[in-house]
Parts: structure tokens; C-alpha cells; sequence
């Protein structure tokens, strides 16, 4: 069964930068073909997506993240990077990764992103 690892989450200062990881574990090569967002949560409020990478390396941002994070992909790794910049402590929040727009995968525990201001 396909897992996804996400890592690279801790706490930075406003103005700081993160690098996160999604890794998936056990689909083949099949997650190469679908498009990956990076999607976030905080408490009580509902999972946004924040980014987007397609098939062919196309990408999507969020307004409240454009020109802030870079979304990538590594199909031989099977891996989807998020690299945030000048981070702002309204970027706290538990991030994930998944297909989009339909989540094809389970869950996986994410990875708590803290920007202390």
C-alpha cells in the first residue's frame, strides 16, 4: 500500500526558509504521472491547497504563498519538494502533500511548519 512521508517542518523565524519533502513509498512508478500539490492545515479550519505540480512541471500557487514557495518534483526519487520562503507566522500549519485535485492516497502524518514572528 502507497504511503506518504512528508518532512523538513520545524520552527523558523518570520523571514526564514524551510525545505519540505514528500515521499511516496510504495506506488511504482504510477505517482509519476499524477499532478502533486502541497496542502496545509491548521486547527479547526479546513486543508488548503497552497501549491501545485504537474506531470510536466507546470505549477500553481496559492495568492497568499506566489512568489514566496517553489513547488518541484523528483519523479525518479518519487518525491515532491516545497521550498518556502520568507516565511511569515501566518504560514504556521501542519503540511502535506497528496494528488490533486482529487487525493488519490491516504494521508500521511504531515509535517508541522511554525514561524515565530
Amino acid at each position: 500500500q502507497a504511503q506518504l512521508v512528508e518532512s523538513g517542518g520545524g520552527l523558523v523565524q518570520a523571514g526564514g526558509s524551510l525545505r519540505l519533502a514528500c515521499t511516496v513509498s510504495g506506488s511504482g512508478r504510477t505517482s509519476s504521472v499524477y499532478t502533486w500539490g502541497w496542502y496545509r492545515q491548521t486547527p479547526g479550519k479546513q486543508r488548503d491547497l497552497v501549491a501545485s505540480v504537474g506531470s510536466g512541471g507546470g505549477t500553481n500557487y496559492a495568492d497568499s504563498v506566489k512568489g514566496r514557495f517553489t513547488i518541484s518534483r523528483d519523479n525518479a526519487k518519487n518525491t515532491v519538494y516545497l521550498q518556502m520562503n520568507s516565511l511569515k507566522p501566518e504560514d504556521t500549519a501542519v503540511y502535506y502533500c497528496n494528488t490533486v485535485p482529487s487525493v488519490r492516497y491516504f494521508w500521511g502524518q504531515g509535517t508541522q511548519v511554525t514561524v515565530s514572528s
